[in-house]
């Protein structure tokens, strides 16, 4: 079965160091996690973000609680970086968050490739919860992302 794909473009008016330093800080996630999901970073703060680096958080997902553990695969500075679920609520979760400077600052991208369980039903399953809520956890980042940065 292939995986699903989300993507989200947003342009933030700040220089591409300053957003992807604000990236770059794990514990920045809380702000940008909308609060229906109960997320804690589990691992001690202050994170060391590099290729290899492993984060464990807790989530809620339809009230029923779910430890999740991510690699950053790839990280290259004030470009991109790749977190990936090792384990967790998903089959797959393959998040990249590209970075570019643009004229009006810096354009953000997020695509992420992401496969429920649910074997046969998985279809089924992500056509009717599934990619509500994922879409549902961007929609609510871009829009704090917006505040965070105002024009």
């Amino acid at each position: 079965m292939q995986p699903h794909t989300i993507i989200r473009k947003t342009i933030i008016k700040r220089p591409l160091e300053e957003v992807f330093q604000f990236f770059s800080k794990a514990e920045n996630l809380n702000l940008l996690t909308p609060p229906e999901l109960s997320f804690k970073i589990l691992t001690p703060l202050p994170i060391k973000m590099q290729a290899g680096t492993l984060i464990d958080y807790r989530i809620k997902l339809n009230g029923i609680p779910f430890n999740w553990r991510t690699e950053i695969s790839t990280w290259k500075v004030n470009e991109c970086f790749v977190d990936q679920q090792l384990k967790g609520p998903y089959k797959i979760w393959h998040h990249t968050h590209s970075f570019t400077a643009v004229k009006e600052g810096t354009l953000m991208i997020d695509e992420v490739k992401y496969l429920s369980p649910g074997w046969i039903l998985e279809p089924l399953i992500e056509k009717f919860f599934i990619k509500k809520k994922v879409e549902g956890i961007f929609d609510y980042r871009n829009s704090k992302l917006k505040e965070i940065f105002p024009d």
